[in-house]
């Protein structure tokens, strides 16, 4: 790397990153430094690396040799945008995809550094990115809009289905009918609105929007009401096995996000897992980096066959699905979003019996704390 790139002093109080110890070669983008004749003074290791041209073939060299950039249409760029002429008004280029030579695609924005306001370029500063980090993004994009598209399908043709039915032929049909086809209206609509639920809070999640409204709760009988609700749809009394150690913390959290999270873990329990389903409750201390706090854990686990250790790492990524049984594979993710989201931690493990165990700990807080 040539001494200085010659990017501009600092301007007023403000450090550069020479004063934080931080050098070209630290940044993770690739940067190019040119000076008022297009000649390259500065080529990090991230452009080396990036554009697979050696230091040493860069340095000194005009820019659009050492940089020989393509839009996607095959136009020389730096012919195209002429950083060194055109309107004195100019400050930059956007980032914008453009090629390398063999084709590779590449994330380039530019910045032009000018002695005055108006006067001739005094330095060109490019930046450059690799694509991979937003490839995967795209894809992640588009294996969601995938499965809502997938998930969404089913009900709405059962939903159209029923709806055309009875309207063309009311008559036809007895109260039981009608009232069985307006039963499964209903519950395919439920779903939906479930869906339609999750893609919300992933969106939340993923843009740091998810909203907490914390109150007391009563996190045993939380738990004892989605026991009910399983016993209540067929469920065994006998598959679950209820352990409050007390006594418990005041825990204050988000009722209807702690409810979300257990009927996720429940559901995928006794959906997926065998045997009995054990939860139990118990205070707990939450360690962070430099304090520890008081806590609640609740762990659910299940005395099937678990999940396989190479798949433990990917459990709360999206689309994960731990077997063949249905499910959108969002689930677990937005647990884990939510519990984030409080503050709290979610791991999971091998149960004692073998199957699968969740636990996840919550910070008690205390009104003034948590407001």
């Amino acid at each position: 790397m040539a001494g200085g790139l010659g990017i501009g002093e600092p301007r007023g109080g403000d450090l550069g990153i020479g004063d934080l110890g931080i050098g070209p070669d630290d940044l993770p983008d690739g940067l190019v430094v040119a000076d008022e004749t297009g000649r390259v003074i500065g080529f990090n290791a991230a452009a080396v690396r990036i554009t697979a041209v050696p230091l040493s073939e860069a340095l000194g060299e005009p820019l659009e040799r050492a940089l020989p950039l393509e839009d996607l249409k095959g136009r020389r760029w730096w012919a195209l945008t002429d950083p060194y002429g055109g309107l004195a008004t100019r400050v930059g280029q956007p980032e914008r995809n453009l090629l390398l030579p063999g084709g590779r695609e590449v994330l380039v924005s530019a910045r032009y550094v000018r002695t005055r306001p108006t006067g001739p370029v005094h330095r060109l500063v490019v930046s450059i990115r690799g694509t991979e980090a937003r490839r995967r993004t795209e894809r992640s994009h588009a294996e969601l809009i995938a499965t809502v598209a997938h998930e969404l399908r089913s009900p709405l043709t059962s939903v159209k289905g029923f709806t055309a039915t009875l309207l063309a032929k009311w008559e036809r049909f007895t109260d039981d009918q009608k009232r069985l086809m307006l039963e499964t209206v209903d519950a395919d609509a439920n779903r939906v609105t479930r869906l339609i639920a999750e893609l919300l809070d992933i969106s939340r999640i993923d843009s740091g929007r998810l909203e907490v409204r914390r109150q007391p709760v009563d996190i045993g009988a939380a738990v004892g009401r989605h026991v009910q609700a399983h016993t209540a749809s067929g469920q065994s009394p006998d598959r679950f096995l209820v352990r409050i150690q007390q006594p418990l913390p005041d825990l204050w959290a988000d009722p209807d996000k702690i409810d979300q999270i257990l009927a996720n873990l429940l559901e995928n329990a006794v959906r997926h897992g065998e045997g009995t389903v054990t939860i139990e409750v118990a205070a707990a201390r939450l360690v962070r980096a430099d304090s520890e706090e008081k806590g609640t854990a609740v762990t659910v686990c299940d005395e099937g066959p678990g999940i396989p250790e190479e798949s433990m790492s990917r459990v709360f990524t999206r689309f994960w699905r731990g077997s063949k049984r249905g499910g959108t594979g969002l689930g677990l993710y937005i647990v884990k979003g939510i519990v984030e989201a409080h503050g709290g931690t979610i791991t999971v493990g091998r149960g004692p019996c073998g199957g699968a165990e969740f636990r996840f700990t919550l910070p008690v807080g205390a009104p003034a704390y948590l407001s």
